[in-house]
């Protein structure tokens, strides 16, 4: 496995050797940093890449070469973590798995939208991972331990499958505007998240889920735009779940 070392050289002669099919791209990236401003500004860099690369190697190379102050979140850089979502070109992704051949010759940046920004392209997750954590989102089930696994029919699982690959990068909430406009909108990750247990045949604490989603703050409050599924990098289809969740606090179990 390749160190950093190694990934930082194989940059440099990348570069100094001209690397075949390379391509300029200009990036213009939303700053924002509190200690100096309190009004946000635009930086512009010019970065060498291959179409091929990922925007958050690109935006790697602009920390690590231009300016070392940019900030911005990434982690495993494979689209599971979830930890780089961003604005680009107005619509919310994961900078990982945007190519620089889908975005060049010019691309612009910014922070998600409806969560305060600390730095440049790092916002505050806090009100979005409340929302999440209101919903309980894990396996309630009062009966007692059992005495072999709690099983499920291959049905039984397919029924949730979907919301299983949340990733919590927060792409589809701070894709609605109703998140933007309303701080108390539990928002449609958390919604999606509460599917998954809602409709888990082992689960019991279903009841209390739908509960929580039907006060003001929770699944009535979606006006079906369809951001939230257009947002999702995972392919999730965010508006059935809430749709599904809806009819359940109508019709089926609320």
């Amino acid at each position: 496995m390749a160190t950093p070392a190694d990934v930082l050289q194989d940059s440099d002669a990348r570069r100094a050797g001209g690397a075949a099919g390379a391509v300029t791209l200009t990036l213009r990236i939303r700053r924002f940093n509190p200690e100096i401003s309190q009004d946000s500004w635009w930086d512009e860099f010019t970065v060498e890449a291959d179409p091929l690369d990922r925007l958050v190697e690109v935006l790697h190379q602009v920390k690590w070469y231009h300016d070392g102050t940019l900030s911005f979140r990434r982690s495993c850089a494979h689209g599971i973590c979830g930890s780089d979502a961003m604005l680009i070109n107005g619509r919310n992704a994961l900078a990982c798995k945007v190519l620089v051949d889908d975005v060049g010759p010019r691309v612009t940046i910014e922070p998600i939208r409806g969560l305060a920004v600390l730095k440049d392209l790092i916002v505050d997750m806090d009100p979005f991972l409340e929302g999440y954590r209101t919903v309980l989102p894990f396996l309630i089930n009062d009966s007692g331990e059992p005495d072999k696994e709690r099983l499920q029919s291959a049905e039984e699982r397919a029924r949730f499958d979907d919301t299983t690959k949340c990733i919590l990068c927060a792409a589809c909430t701070t894709s609605c505007p109703i998140f933007w406009g309303d701080e108390g909108y539990i928002g449609p990750a958390a919604i999606v998240n509460a599917h998954r247990f809602i409709f888990d045949s082992r689960d019991e604490g279903s009841r209390e889920r739908l509960k929580i989603l039907s006060e003001k703050t929770g699944v009535f409050r979606c006006r079906t735009t369809f951001n939230c599924t257009d947002a999702c990098p995972r392919g999730i289809q965010v508006t059935k779940a809430i749709q599904e969740v809806k009819r359940s606090i109508l019709f089926d179990r609320f």
